[in-house]
């Protein structure tokens, strides 16, 4: 079973959010209101990362801080355009199912980012992963969340991107090279030219991760953690629907989390070394032992 959830992380972020709010107000002085503040949300599956936001997004408004939250998930390809990916590349296993770069509606994202950075009415996606056997797709626009409807709410001044990819930026096709050729959990079992389709896709995400002012990184001390993670998981859901069949087993957790772990194995090191170098200060690294819970905190 998983460990009950203790929010040890909502203390250490919200002041670190406070102070580049700050200074986020301070350099849009000149604009009345000032735009939303952008912040990113990495955390491998399991870590805890769509249960943080809950708490964080409260103590903000408690605040005073109108907050929006969103998940990366809720930008997926609808479910025609994933099956039309997965059929032009029927080699490629990482594109078979959503999930790697690639799997994304960017320039969706970046036209809904860009509305709210400008506090226009705006729709906010929402995707049912439940809907096609499990396949997922998007809802159609009459479902989606209406953001800015009312012209009595105050302004948002914190949006929270939330995602296990989020934040991955590309790195140089030769290291993608040296990578696969060396020991790895996964990278093996694709081949190279796959791979660099992938990190050829992940150059669109930039734009949106140069739209951050700034990153909270749940980091790990150790990245197989994921696996034992996302099996507790699957035990809670078992628990909590009383059914000792729902969920995966422990195989099918395995074929799953595999499917994304080729994007840990090539991007995880490009998080640590910060992604907003011209930003000195805006990412928070919180590195977490395998009970979850916080272990060393970095300021990038």
């Amino acid at each position: 079973m998983p460990p009950p959830f203790t929010d040890d992380k909502s203390p250490i972020c919200i002041p670190f959010i406070l102070n580049r709010l700050k200074l986020h107000r301070q350099q849009a002085s000149s604009q009345q209101p000032p735009p939303p503040l952008i912040i990113g949300l990495n955390g491998i599956q399991g870590v805890g990362k769509s249960t943080l936001v809950v708490p964080l997004a409260a103590a903000l408004e408690q605040e005073g801080i109108p907050t929006l939250v969103c998940s990366i998930d809720d930008f997926y390809l609808t479910h025609e355009d994933q099956v039309a990916l997965a059929r032009a590349n029927p080699d490629n296993a990482l594109w078979q199912v959503r999930g790697e770069p690639g799997t994304h509606d960017i320039p969706l994202l970046i036209s809904v980012f860009s509305s709210l950075l400008r506090h226009e009415a705006t729709l906010l996606p929402q995707y049912d992963k439940a809907l096609f056997s499990g396949q997922g797709d998007r809802l159609p626009p009459s479902s989606w969340k209406p953001i800015n409807s009312n012209s009595n709410s105050p302004p948002l001044q914190v949006i929270i991107l939330e995602g296990w990819c989020v934040g991955f930026r590309p790195i140089a096709p030769s290291a993608i090279t040296a990578k696969h050729a060396s020991p790895s959990r996964t990278l093996h079992q694709h081949r190279l030219e796959h791979l660099l389709a992938i990190n050829e896709k992940l150059k669109e995400y930039d734009q949106v991760t140069d739209m951050f002012g700034a990153f909270l990184h749940i980091d790990s001390e150790n990245i197989e953690y994921v696996y034992d993670w996302r099996q507790e998981q699957e035990e809670h859901l078992r628990l909590a629907r009383g059914d000792s069949n729902a969920g995966m087993t422990k195989e099918q957790v395995v074929k799953f989390v595999d499917a994304y772990y080729p994007a840990y194995e090539l991007y995880s090191e490009g998080l640590r070394n910060g992604l907003l170098p011209g930003r000195p200060g805006a990412q928070l690294r919180m590195i977490v032992g395998r009970d979850r819970r916080v272990k060393q905190v970095v300021e990038i």
